[in-house]
């Protein structure tokens, strides 16, 4: 393939796709990209140009897996131009002049013919009845065998088997960069990292200081005409206190993989000056559990666990919001054994929304599904008291965002 020449205008679709896709591309970085074309940085090779384009147009690993998408549709059912074979048959002409006038350059190779080793085939077929590994006589895998596939032939006959040179549309297609998406179910590592933007680092705490306070330092030696001002400061710490609600059992069963991510990332969070987390069956009621079996001898009361919390708390509920309508707004409708069922669930929400003006809910189940599928009426009940996010990547980031945010 040629690049060249003519790149701006051939392009212009792929630009079109890569923002369908949801690849944020520029303008100038398109035009970094064309510049890029025109000095031939992607070597006339589809390849060259797959790794050239996703440099110059891809700011994050979040969007790889999207730029694969884009460039896999846009290259797919590419065709090879009749200029490509024309240079191909010049290329095996001079090849085979070679190997006229240097013997040794014959060594492994053998010309081969179409109805030569279709008959080879169909002989070789009749008479073989095992799996063959290596060697130069069976049809097998590695090895010299003409017929095969993975071997080191240089004119065989692949059977089966994978090519061992992919082409840029193949490795494309592989989308190995899915896990990247901002889009995708978290992982424990991610949810971490995500955690970790939710700090608010402060000195305003008692205590010695003890840390020694750099720019403060520069700042008193200079002024002391060089001579050296040790100046200290109390070490920093993160003021916000979290407290996470989580949804445990039931409909909930589907997503409990993302909710032993959760345990595991809470578990390992340090960085909070309180982290505490407790847990529900489908709604919040009159008793909150401490851990997931959700059992009443494991469990406070709910009013009292409001006043326990401070209300800068940062609240996060996680939870598919799902449930019969009947057990978010009806007296009695808590399905929850030890519920005295004096007060729906939709009650208790709404303290919780009236006591924490920090807080968010993040709902496992795919944002397009919250107002088509079961649970859609109580989601969209919830969704009129907390802000409601997808549980992934980019739901996370704007929820984390939301709680530096007072409602």
């Amino acid at each position: 393939m040629e690049f060249k020449n003519g790149g701006r205008a051939v392009f212009n679709d792929f630009f079109y796709l890569l923002k369908e896709e949801g690849v944020p591309v520029s303008p100038t970085e398109w035009m970094t990209l064309m510049e890029g074309l025109s000095q031939g940085l992607a070597f006339s090779s589809l390849t060259g140009f797959y790794y050239l384009a996703r440099a110059c147009l891809v700011k994050s690993e979040a969007y790889y897996d999207s730029y694969d998408l884009a460039f896999q549709r846009y290259f797919g059912e590419i065709n090879t131009p009749e200029e490509f074979v024309e240079q191909v048959l010049k290329w095996l002409e001079s090849e085979l002049s070679a190997l006229e006038t240097d013997p040794s350059a014959r060594e492994g190779f053998r010309p081969w013919n179409l109805e030569e080793l279709r008959r080879l085939l169909e002989d070789r077929l009749s008479r073989q009845d095992s799996k063959h590994q290596g060697g130069s006589h069976w049809i097998g895998t590695g090895g010299h065998s003409r017929l095969g596939h993975s071997g080191r032939n240089l004119a065989g006959l692949r059977i089966s088997g994978e090519s061992v040179n992919c082409t840029a549309v193949k490795v494309a297609g592989e989308r190995r960069y899915k896990d990247f998406r901002q889009d995708e179910a978290l992982d424990t590592r991610q949810f971490e990292v995500a955690l970790r933007k939710l700090r608010q680092l402060t000195t305003r705490e008692e205590g010695p200081k003890d840390i020694l306070d750099l720019e403060e330092t520069i700042a008193a030696t200079c002024k002391s005409g060089g001579i050296l001002k040790l100046e200290w400061t109390r070490p920093r710490k993160n003021e916000f206190k979290v407290a996470l609600l989580m949804d445990s059992g039931g409909s909930m069963t589907p997503y409990l993989h993302i909710v032993k991510r959760l345990f595991t990332a809470v578990n390992k969070s340090s960085h909070f000056k309180d982290l505490r987390y407790y847990y529900f069956h489908n709604c919040i009621y009159e008793r909150i559990f401490l851990n997931p079996i959700c059992v009443p001898r494991d469990s406070v009361p709910t009013d009292e666990l409001f006043k326990k919390l401070d209300s800068d708390y940062r609240i996060i509920i996680v939870g598919d919001a799902s449930m019969s309508p009947g057990e978010l707004t009806m007296k009695g409708g808590a399905i929850d054994w030890g519920v005295s069922k004096n007060e729906p669930g939709l009650y208790w929400l709404k303290q919780l929304a009236r006591r924490f003006k920090f807080s968010v809910w993040l709902n496992p189940k795919p944002e397009r599904e919250w107002s088509s599928t079961d649970g859609a009426e109580t989601i969209s009940i919830i969704r009129s008291f907390f802000p409601m996010y997808e549980l992934t990547v980019e739901g996370l980031e704007k929820a984390i965002k939301k709680l530096k945010v007072r409602r």
